[in-house]
């Protein structure tokens, strides 16, 4: 029986431990502002629109994070600019204590480049530091995100009663940020920080950080990324609209989509794990996807039939997504400066995609005054990710190998 060994420095629990932490902030600041949007909107006079491109903004940040997160961690070290991205995040937060559009677009833009950031670094580290579970690990991770967002999201409303406006509740979320970061920075000066060093930035072009563009697995990892951002932001976006527009109420509509939130938790963490027992990679991620393309389909043909278990196919295919894409992703990559590479540019791609996704399905439903086209896009995502599935495969063709 394998155990969780970093190679050196701090104790695996004591590595696992602040993972989970840092990774708790990689979705919270994000979900606790369209909760407040309409409140917002109505304090701020804001357009519909321009509220909208706040959230855009911080999406398309994360993909420009991801981006440069490998060169980042290439020059500070690993762990170091792991730290860096979640305090960005928590520098962004507070910067939205201030109670205007332009500190609002700013601090969201700063929370979105912090995310990007941690969250590709975060599976640099995990590949390099506990790479015998990095599936299960990445399952978990991923839980501690959804859980944070989960609870941003229900915790929007009363902190903006509680502590006096809708600019404090977005600021609360510096708290752990900060908390995360205090409790990881011991951890990481134990690891390698310097160019040159050992540790997991190793080799020519992963001291630079360079983007692998041109390797096939990385660009299919780029698509697949993609197409499952897509239906996630697609669907968080839209399912509670849609739900009001077939005469759901506001309340019923909000507790699907919470529904929706809720069973991707077991999901990302039991899916990882189970696929790492045998890397049947392609079993379980074309079990995960069919279900949520069922899901889509039953939702834009029956909607009214069976809309909780819609909901329910829905989030198995988008909980399931995300960390499986992350676990193929670090078991194909031989270290730790690969795996963070080859996620610096399929979370990139797939970002991206995801902040344009939302606003295209808007477009289309306001040229098409429905909702048949916006969501048949989603279907297009979905088998766009089919195809990235069977080109992925299960075999063991890897990044940067040597």
């Amino acid at each position: 029986m394998t155990s969780l060994r970093p190679r050196i420095g701090a104790r695996p629990i004591t590595v696992l431990v602040g993972v989970l932490l840092l990774a708790v902030n990689l979705r919270a600041a994000l979900a606790g502002y369209p909760p407040l949007l309409e409140t917002v909107r109505d304090e701020l006079g804001l357009s519909a629109g321009a509220a909208g491109l706040v959230q855009a903004s911080a999406v398309i940040m994360m993909g420009v994070g991801s981006f440069g997160a490998p060169r980042l961690g290439a020059r500070l070290g690993w762990e170091r600019a792991l730290g860096l991205g979640v305090a960005v995040v928590a520098v962004g937060s507070l910067l939205r204590l201030v109670a205007v559009p332009a500190a609002l677009v700013a601090g969201s833009v700063l929370v979105g480049g912090g995310i990007g950031v941690a969250g590709v670094l975060l599976t640099g580290v995990v590949k390099e530091r506990l790479a015998d579970r990095a599936g299960t690990v990445t399952g978990a991770y991923v839980v501690a995100m959804m859980i944070g967002a989960t609870a941003a999201s229900a915790l929007a409303v009363p902190l903006a009663i509680g502590l006096g406006g809708w600019s404090r509740s977005l600021a609360v979320w510096a708290v752990p940020a900060v908390l995360a970061v205090a409790a990881w920075w011991p951890v990481a000066r134990r690891f390698p920080g310097r160019p040159g060093e050992p540790g997991p930035v190793t080799g020519a072009a992963d001291r630079t950080g360079a983007l692998p563009w041109r390797h096939g697995f990385a660009r299919l990892a780029a698509a697949y990324m993609a197409m499952s951002s897509v239906q996630f932001y697609g669907w968080l976006t839209w399912l509670s609209p849609y739900y009001q527009g077939l005469g759901w109420s506001p309340q019923q509509a909000a507790l699907l989509q919470a529904w929706w939130s809720v069973v991707q938790i077991p999901v990302a963490l039991t899916v990882s794990a189970l696929a790492e027992r045998r890397r049947r990679w392609v079993f379980w991620a074309g079990l995960s996807l069919a279900c949520g393309v069922a899901g889509t389909a039953g939702a834009l043909w029956f909607p009214l039939l069976a809309p909780w278990v819609w909901a329910t196919l829905m989030a198995v295919g988008v909980g399931a997504g995300f960390p499986l894409g992350l676990s193929v992703i670090a078991w194909r990559t031989p270290d730790g400066a690969a795996a963070g590479a080859t996620s610096g540019l399929a979370l990139g791609v797939g970002y991206l995609c995801a902040g344009a996704a939302p606003l295209a399905m808007g477009l289309l439903l306001d040229l098409t005054g429905g909702y048949p086209l916006p969501l048949a896009l989603l279907l297009v995502a979905g088998a766009g990710q089919a195809v990235a599935v069977a080109l992925i495969g299960n075999g063991r063709r890897v990044v940067g190998g040597r």
